[in-house]
């Protein structure tokens, strides 16, 4: 079994109630080393008879998302996926075959954004970036 310990210390920092289906689901979303998607804990939560319905899962990604402990990813396919995160500010590479995903602390973005604020007159207050390829692993084989 996965530590919850850090999901929920979060939930009652920000005041949230720690439910059990929402405790389900934070173990569910710890166990990933990979991207996920939220029907895909669907379909898992009800192979495991974990008795959480679709509704608690998504709106327990939206919590989990608020608190910085996963993070949304839009993939190439125009889905919607999550990977789990470090509370610091990052960006991911993430593998288009096998799903795993690495974060990316500094990618000269910062400076890319004062020269798109000296240019257009935006102050730019936040950023995102996704990269999508292969990993080393999957090149291989």
């Amino acid at each position: 079994m996965v530590d919850t310990k850090p999901w929920t210390a979060a939930l009652d920092r920000a005041g949230y109630s720690i439910t059990e289906p929402r405790r389900a689901v934070a173990e569910m979303v710890a166990e990933r080393d990979s991207h996920f998607t939220a029907p895909e804990l669907v379909l898992e939560a009800k192979r495991r008879r974990l008795g959480v319905g679709r509704a608690t899962v998504f709106r327990a990604l939206e919590v989990f998302e608020e608190l910085g402990l996963v993070e949304r990813l839009d993939l190439p396919s125009g889905e919607h996926a999550y990977v789990v995160c470090e509370p610091a500010h990052h960006h991911h590479v993430v593998c288009q075959r096998c799903g795993r995903g690495t974060d990316v602390e500094d990618c000269g973005i910062e400076d890319v954004a004062r020269q798109i604020e000296a240019q257009t007159g935006y102050l730019v207050d936040s950023h995102r970036v996704e990269l999508f390829g292969l990993c080393p692993e999957c090149r291989a084989s």
